[in-house]
């Protein structure tokens, strides 16, 4: 595939070491494209990003026409002329949203969409049983050399499993799809929200990169759909009795405080059923101050945060110390197999690329993922 002289440059700019291994393979599948890489800090202030990129030595960008990256771009678009695609490591693309190459250019942008499924579900499961199954307190006593006792409003027999309840997933995409697949298999029932309807068999397939054995192709878990970016229609959904709401839309103008007091209190029917809630998408999709106030009026029985706003999450946030909280720095879409398939959605781009079919994963500027 792809025999003749380079004609094709791909560079990769990415904040890991060299993936040796999958870079050979790349090389035999595709002789046609050169790959240099370049491993870059991972550093969440965009000045110090672009003080890095402006250390690239020069002439670097000139016949670059493939990038992968997570968030290294060339500063301005005419420093890379030959440039026609981006891949980002990302599942989302509001990183680069405003950069002049997604808001000034027509250079296809695609993500890695699809990889993180299977690590971010177990995490979510995991999260969530810590607190319905008080295993921060089982965990507190084994530190402490202590068998326990039983009694008190906290007693850690007092747990209700997951058979029967209700999860709403807050955007049926890759993630939410494997978490409904775990969830059913634990007994729940799943119900789905998504931006727009899906309401015929086409429309609920997943379109986008699978890793095998996982998720939900054909859209057949959840037994009800729910859809729109309006309020009311947003409102709607959360009144569904759902018990557990896995909150995994990607951040957009609309979405940020997507989810706020009126949200909440549907959610948790006004307090008389509190539902607990997890995020794995981004921060500021979530208001936190009410967020950290429906948690401790008790609005809300609890949550699980991957992603806060801002990241670090500050010292002083009084997240850090509810007891009906579990806070972790934005790492449940990490895993050893993270590099490998983020490679495999370019591998599967490139060949279709170069057959002129469409590529997995393509941002639609329009709609902002």
């Amino acid at each position: 595939m792809g025999g003749g002289p380079a004609n094709e440059h791909l560079l990769c700019l990415l904040p890991f070491p060299e993936p040796t291994e999958i870079l050979n393979g790349l090389r035999k599948k595709f002789h046609n494209i050169d790959i240099t890489y370049r491993e870059v800090t991972y550093s969440a202030s965009a000045e110090q990003r672009r003080e890095e990129t402006r250390k690239l030595p020069d002439g670097i960008w000139k016949d670059v026409t493939i990038l992968y990256t997570l968030f290294s771009l060339p500063e301005n678009p005419a420093d890379a002329p030959h440039l026609n695609l981006v891949h980002l490591a990302s599942a989302g693309s509001n990183q680069v949203q405003k950069h002049p190459i997604y808001t000034e250019t027509d250079v296809t942008i695609t993500t890695s969409s699809g990889v993180h499924g299977p690590q971010i579900a177990e995490w979510c499961v995991m999260t969530a049983l810590v607190q319905s199954h008080k295993y921060n307190q089982l965990h507190d006593l084994q530190k402490e050399h202590k068998w326990g006792k039983t009694g008190g409003d906290d007693d850690y027999h007092k747990v209700r499993d997951m058979v029967g309840r209700r999860l709403g997933v807050l955007g049926y995409g890759s993630i939410g799809r494997q978490v409904g697949r775990v969830a059913k298999a634990m007994g729940m029932d799943v119900v789905a929200y998504t931006a727009t309807p899906k309401d015929t068999p086409e429309k609920k397939k997943d379109q986008g990169f699978i890793v095998p054995g996982t998720g939900d192709v054909d859209g057949a878990v959840p037994t009800a759909w729910y859809s729109g970016l309006d309020k009311e229609s947003r409102v709607h959904f959360l009144k569904q009795d759902i018990d557990w709401l896995i909150v995994s839309v990607p951040l957009t103008e609309q979405t940020t405080h997507f989810l706020s007091t009126d949200e909440f209190k549907a959610l948790s029917q006004d307090g008389k059923k509190p539902a607990f809630i997890t995020n794995i998408a981004r921060g500021p999709i979530i208001d936190q101050p009410k967020l950290i106030e429906a948690l401790k009026n008790k609005t809300l029985a609890g949550a699980a945060l991957d992603v806060t706003d801002p990241e670090p999450l500050p010292e002083d946030s009084e997240l850090w110390d509810l007891p009906n909280v579990t806070v972790t720095p934005h790492v449940s879409g990490v895993g050893s197999a993270y590099t490998e398939r983020s490679f495999k959605i370019l591998e599967e781009n490139l060949v279709r690329r170069e057959k002129g079919e469409k590529l997995f994963n393509v941002v639609r500027r329009g709609r902002g993922y």
